[in-house]
């Protein structure tokens, strides 16, 4: 499963379909964070971002080999863990990607809440920061996972159905990405920091039956 992984990634660095969504990313996020944005308020709208990012990663990753070539992968691993490996691949994509934008909030921002004289901790408020970034690429690879092979075959509606599973998970007050993002939103209007804790958690549950149930689909569709 190790060589599975290392291989997927290195397909999906070398074929440089890693750079269109991580270029939008930052033309996005550049136009959203400034110096004297609060640093929190930041860190919930990259977070936000980061879902269809993760999703396009998704995309990439499971479309990054030839059917050929996947083919050749299938045989002797199976379908089930070489769907899992491009998952894999994508959500370590999107978590490098979570990573590099919280150090790049924290040199950029200038305070941490929105409230004028009132401040908190600076590391306080980028952990925060992380574990709503975890929780959107968490988010970003279930959606990624809903709307392509092998659970949705036709790769035509992908684009449609990211579009159609990234706005609810913005806005349902029961999305864990929605519950991340309120907690630094929150914190930075009361000038405290709420750690959201909860909320990677259910996400990381939910892509976990999401690729379990999506590993036994590979194996039943033909593709």
């Amino acid at each position: 499963m190790i060589a599975l992984l290392r291989y997927q990634f290195e397909l999906l660095v070398r074929s440089q379909r890693w750079l269109p969504p991580f270029l939008g990313f930052a033309l996005v996020l550049g136009m959203g964070v400034a110096g004297d944005q609060p640093m929190m308020d930041c860190h919930a709208y990259a977070a936000a971002l980061l879902i269809p990012v993760t999703a396009w990663y998704m995309r990439c990753a499971l479309t990054a080999d030839p059917p050929a070539a996947r083919a050749c992968l299938v045989a002797p691993a199976g379908p089930a863990r070489v769907y899992l490996a491009s998952l894999g691949a994508a959500l370590g994509a999107g978590l490098l990607l979570a990573l590099l934008e919280v150090g790049v909030i924290w040199l950029v921002c200038g305070r941490t809440t929105i409230r004028p004289g009132f401040e908190v901790s600076w590391p306080h408020a980028a952990a925060a920061g992380l574990l709503a970034a975890v929780c959107g690429v968490l988010v970003g690879a279930v959606v990624g996972a809903l709307s392509h092979r092998p659970v949705l075959l036709r790769g035509s509606y992908g684009i449609l159905a990211v579009l159609g599973l990234t706005v609810p998970a913005w806005v349902l007050p029961v999305s864990p990405a929605n519950q991340a993002v309120r907690a630094l939103m929150t914190g930075s209007q009361r000038a405290h920091v709420c750690y959201p804790l909860l909320a990677p958690a259910l996400a990381a549950l939910l892509l976990l039956a999401v690729a379990a149930g999506a590993a036994v689909l590979a194996g039943r569709r033909t593709e």
